[in-house]
């Protein structure tokens, strides 16, 4: 599930109280006894943590291997980013018709055949940026249509309160993997090529899409919608009913607001990020690994803390805090030192920060999503917020690789953490403030806005 190279944030948006907490409150059998789940939780492990070599990896080839401009390393995410833009709202409509599994599949097929290029053009000595451009725009359409895919798979295997504990125990995997990942992808590169190091996560997808192969239970097809005067609906109108859904919905427009503006400024920040810690500051990868693989035990804590948290204070308190604490935490970013131990220390500190405050954010708001809406529009849903949310990524790293040919690398990160820090505004201005608990009855009608409070 390979993202753009920024490494504070959550791979994986997902749902993750403490595990098994909830089952063993309301007396249900952990989804450890789930067979399904189990084989959905062991692909989403492996490729996570296989993700975590090429996330890493990927950068340093350009950066260092490649030795490309600013800009150049900058539209590695956006590439990756671009179909989020271009296809992810005609892909939720045309999820919401088809088998999910199916997609799920092909999806990581296809991406472990896209990586498998890079250490093969590499030893054939034809490696080029533009190869890193095709594989990072291919693989961002084939995450276009897993993670949508994804998101939506789970309520069909499970039952809605269930989703808690799944989600919950798919998280904790995604959290070790970053507390693993960088420090482990950092000693890999020390010892092997960067590009041939790809290969890992290569083998990864391969290992998860022959996991979900596996999955016995019966998805239904499902139906297709029909107009009034007895006809199928076109995609134009279901595309256009998801964004009606989402942008009508006072509580999702809002949180949309929070997410996609959070994520453009991260972006503008990380988009030279490797060109400042590798070549401007002179750290090497083993150090960046070990201090991002350190700073990711915030995103582990959140795991843990998020469900608590949200019981204590309330969901949307919870909600708007933890984006609160998230932008002011890339500050940290701006003023790493040339002294590899404190400025390691100061991205290890920045990166725990950032990871439990995104974690506990997405803990809340994923599965406030997941509850109140209807099974028969979760892709589009799920796919009208990857386009607003990550829509704004491609626009921040292209940003940032122009700000960063200009201007000083700490001047752009120090823009993008602003505005990054400013993204809890929406919230606060919105009804999101008074939800109480995320809510347990049946979901709502999809063009309402109740919820529990």
């Amino acid at each position: 599930m390979a993202d753009p190279f920024d490494p504070f944030a959550p791979e994986w948006e997902a749902t993750p109280p403490a595990p098994s907490a909830s089952a063993a409150i309301d007396g249900r059998p952990s989804l450890w006894h789930h067979a399904d789940y189990v084989k959905v939780w062991s692909a989403s492990t492996i490729s996570l943590l296989g993700s975590q070599v090429s996330q890493f990896a990927i950068p340093v080839i350009a950066a260092l291997v490649l030795n490309s401009t600013v800009f150049q390393v900058a539209l590695l995410g956006a590439f990756e980013m671009l179909p989020f833009i271009l296809f992810a709202l005609p892909a939720g409509a045309w999820l919401d018709r088809v088998r999910r599994r199916p997609v799920l599949i092909a999806g990581d097929v296809g991406r472990a055949a896209a990586l498998s290029s890079i250490p093969i053009a590499y030893a054939l000595g034809v490696l080029t940026i533009w190869q890193l451009y095709v594989v990072g725009f291919t693989t961002g359409f084939l995450t276009v249509l897993f993670d949508v895919a994804d998101q939506s798979y789970l309520p069909v295997l499970l039952e809605p309160d269930d989703l808690v504990e799944g989600n919950a125990k798919l998280q904790i995997s995604a959290s070790a993997a970053q507390i693993l990942g960088p420090g482990f992808s950092g000693g890999l590169i020390g010892l092997i090529a960067a590009p041939f190091a790809v290969a890992v996560d290569a083998a990864s997808f391969i290992a998860s899409g022959s996991l979900i192969s596996l999955i016995r239970k019966h998805e239904s097809k499902p139906e297709r919608k029909l107009r009034s005067d007895g006809s199928q609906t076109s995609l134009r109108q279901e595309i256009a009913e998801g964004l009606r859904y989402v942008t009508g919905n006072r509580y999702l427009r809002m949180i949309a607001g929070a997410t996609g503006t959070s994520n453009l400024g991260s972006s503008m920040a990380f988009a030279v990020f490797p060109v400042f810690v590798y070549r401007e500051l002179a750290l090497t990868p083993a150090l960046v690994g070990t201090a991002l693989s350190l700073g990711s035990f915030g995103v582990l804590a959140g795991a843990f803390a998020a469900a608590p948290l949200a019981r204590r204070f309330g969901v949307g308190p919870v909600i708007i805090l933890s984006m609160f604490i998230g932008g002011p935490a890339l500050l940290l970013m701006v003023l790493l030192p040339s002294a590899a131990i404190v400025a390691g220390g100061m991205l290890a500190a920045s990166g725990f920060v950032a990871g439990f405050s995104a974690v506990v954010y997405n803990v809340n708001q994923v599965s406030f999503r997941q509850a109140i809406t209807p099974l028969d529009i979760q892709g589009r849903m799920n796919a009208t917020m990857r386009f607003i949310v990550w829509g704004t990524m491609p626009i921040g790293l292209v940003a940032g690789g122009v700000i960063g040919s200009f201007l000083p690398l700490r001047t752009t990160i120090l823009i993008g953490a602003a505005i990054a820090s400013s993204a809890f505004l929406w919230v606060l201005a919105s009804p999101v403030r008074s939800l109480r608990e995320i809510p347990k009855a049946a979901r709502v009608e999809a063009a309402g806005d109740q919820v529990t409070r």
